[in-house]
């Protein structure tokens, strides 16, 4: 984990890009406003030191009681590398995933609520046995609600969205965040859809993905690369 120093100036310009008046995410707000975020600071992104130390601080956080409020999010920022393009943030933010489930996968199962196959409309990245949805920022994001100055994942438990959906608030939340988002880029994402329609795997980078595109893990013959 990095220095304190590096925490707490990552920390206060997250707290600050995410409570801006013009920022979409109104989850993301409420996390905040609820002070049901955890977020902790790390050295390198898909690096093994830093998944080390991820690993620990992500399954900590799964197991907790804050996990079960309304909002809640798991923020992981990385001190590098600053600069990277959208295909190399992409390639980083999956190897991240990858060392994450290598980590994990010899002591939880995959949620079974989820599919395990990034292709599957119903996949979901899993740790720890619970199922989260990721979401990228990086400094040179084509989405201005993704683009933060250190490469961030943002992990939010899919539980939460099955709770706004049980509760009826969800549909409403979604078409004011789209309705944001299009105040502020001039376009809505084109890689949005709800779960069960296409694979959440394309929307965790916020790169515009080609209709072809796969995760891009290193393959295992004959198996998904998360199947266990």
């Amino acid at each position: 984990m990095r220095t304190n120093q590096f925490a707490a100036e990552a920390e206060a310009a997250f707290r600050q890009f995410v409570l801006r008046p013009e920022f979409p995410c109104l989850g993301a707000k409420a996390a905040f406003n609820s002070d049901s975020q955890t977020l902790r600071a790390f050295d390198e992104l898909g690096s093994a030191q830093s998944t080390n130390a991820l690993a620990e601080s992500l399954r900590a956080f799964s197991r907790g009681e804050q996990r079960t409020a309304e909002y809640a999010s798991f923020i992981a920022i990385f001190e590098r590398p600053r600069q990277t393009n959208e295909q190399e943030f992409e390639n980083l933010l999956w190897k991240q995933l990858r060392l994450l489930h290598d980590h994990d996968a010899a002591g939880h199962d995959w949620d079974p609520a989820v599919s395990s196959d990034p292709v599957d409309p119903h996949f979901s990245f899993s740790f720890g046995g619970q199922a989260m949805y990721v979401i990228g920022m990086h400094a040179n994001s084509s989405r201005e609600a993704r683009r933060f100055p250190w490469p961030t994942l943002v992990f939010n438990p899919h539980e939460q969205f099955e709770r706004l959906r049980a509760d009826g608030k969800w549909k409403h939340m979604r078409e004011t965040i789209r309705q944001r988002d299009l105040e502020l880029q001039g376009t809505i994402n084109p890689m949005l859809s709800d779960f069960g329609e296409h694979s959440e795997a394309r929307q965790y980078s916020g790169r515009v993905v080609e209709e072809n595109w796969r995760a891009p893990f290193p393959a295992r013959p004959g198996k998904c690369p998360f199947a266990h």
